[in-house]
């Protein structure tokens, strides 16, 4: 019997895994090549996978809201029609024999004693694999120290090193307390919370149990919500906030939109929006202050060569989804408004694919498309720096001629730059944000396009 394997592709850059959604096939079904097959998820993005060959489906090794990695054997088809009978274990589903972690120590800080069973997700949604939920079990960690611990895996899962880590850690806080006991020291009281866990406090931290009243209704998170929410908490317990505030002046920008709009869409066939005209002013300043484009991975700062902006975009469904505009300081103007145009109709649309949301490097949040005339935006990691885009008004204003002051009507907006205050200070901040606004004041009304 011919039998073809179908993996998981990969589908973007740092896209390692996916999860397993839909089957648009049952078992004993034709599939033609490129057909679709399952549907699937990663990070934000949902994706329909063509079968890469023609045959009879026979076996689904990863079944619905599994998590699968890439180069995963996740089905197999026959080309004859032949029912398979061998059973077969998927690469990410073979569990490792681990060794227990010895957890002995004198004076114990908080050893459960708890054997419940530990489900695949945990009370903050967070997938746990069942090699994680085995060794917790043996380790006798209970599952609401799991839902402590601080991931390193994907969208924050928590990895067999991660709890091992954990498990060392606990090891040696014991160890630690029984050194002052025997040194005659007084011991510290017994404070009933979580683990510290390695230099993190975040395992102290507990989310509230909120009882609803009568009458309240209650609504799961979806799977994008979740992962908001996740992305969210992480990035403002990973980077100490703050923001700098500038009003700018785009009379100009204002003025020359509406003297070119109708002829731009006459010649490029797409409506100019402000977006494009304000990200080419924060490229230009992102090239004057290039220490804004980095991240940061333990005490090492990368300096990001590429310039990929992400353009925070609401969904129909009141959720958000970042797509990436790479590459933004190769593009003209015109190349920004097709690019902009095309992500933002794309995300709306749900046709956004896995590398349209990787890879970006700085981010962008336009509050004012809501009437906001400024916010506070929480930084997309791994960046350092996001900057919101309040409305466009129209103020009265101080104008100074050489003639004299007088007051006049002026179109302004505020931008508010959020920043990681661990590597980018208030001095960095505050230039970066207000050279934006001096590219945007300084715009040449006489410009062409």
């Amino acid at each position: 019997m011919a039998e073809i394997e179908i993996r998981l592709p990969k589908m973007g850059e740092s896209v390692t895994e996916a999860t397993i959604t839909n089957w648009l096939k049952n078992i004993g079904d034709s599939v033609s090549i490129d057909e679709p097959l399952v549907e699937v998820a990663t990070d934000k993005v949902d994706n329909e996978l063509p079968s890469e060959a023609a045959g009879t489906l026979v076996k689904i090794l990863f079944e619905k809201d599994q998590v699968a990695k890439v180069g995963d054997i996740i089905a197999l088809l026959s080309t004859d029609g032949s029912t398979v009978t061998r059973e077969f274990v998927p690469e990410s589903k073979k569990e490792e024999t681990v060794a227990p972690v010895k957890t002995k120590a004198v004076v114990e800080l908080k050893a459960s004693s708890s054997t419940e069973a530990i489900s695949k997700n945990g009370s903050n949604g967070k997938f746990f694999s069942p090699l994680v939920r085995s060794i917790a079990q043996k380790e006798n960690v209970s599952k609401s120290e799991l839902d402590s611990i601080q991931g390193s895996g994907q969208e924050g899962r928590v990895t067999k090193n991660d709890l091992i880590s954990y498990l060392a850690n606990r090891v040696n806080s014991a160890q630690r307390v029984e050194v002052i006991s025997d040194n005659k020291l007084p011991l510290a009281p017994k404070v009933d919370s979580p683990q510290i866990v390695g230099g993190g406090f975040l395992s102290n931290i507990k989310e509230p149990i909120v009882v609803p009243n009568p009458g309240d209704e209650i609504i799961e998170m979806d799977r994008m919500r979740k992962l908001i929410a996740d992305h969210m908490v992480m990035s403002v317990h990973v980077s100490p906030h703050v923001t700098s505030y500038v009003e700018a002046d785009v009379t100009k920008i204002v003025n020359w939109r509406n003297k070119v709009k109708k002829k731009f869409l006459e010649r490029e066939g797409e409506n100019i929006t402000f977006t494009p005209i304000l990200i080419e002013a924060i490229v230009k300043a992102i090239k004057d202050f290039p220490m804004v484009n980095v991240s940061v991975s333990g005490n090492n700062i990368i300096k990001r060569k590429d310039i990929n902006i992400g353009m925070a975009t609401a969904l129909p469904s009141g959720n958000l989804i970042v797509p990436v505009i790479k590459n933004a300081d190769r593009m003209n103007l015109t190349g920004l408004t097709k690019a902009v145009n095309e992500l933002a109709n794309n995300a709306r649309n749900n046709k956004l694919k896995p590398e349209d949301i990787q890879g970006g490097t700085y981010t962008v949040t336009n509050v004012g498309s809501f009437g906001n005339v400024m916010g506070t935006p929480i930084i997309n990691q791994p960046q350092v720096a996001i900057l919101a885009l309040g409305a466009i008004r129209k103020v009265p204003a101080v104008i100074e001629t050489l003639e004299g002051d007088f007051i006049g009507i002026r179109h302004k907006m505020f931008l508010s730059h959020s920043y990681d205050h661990r590597v980018v200070d208030g001095a960095l901040g505050g230039q970066f944000v207000r050279r934006v606004a001096d590219y945007l004041e300084d715009f040449d009304l006489e410009r062409e396009f």
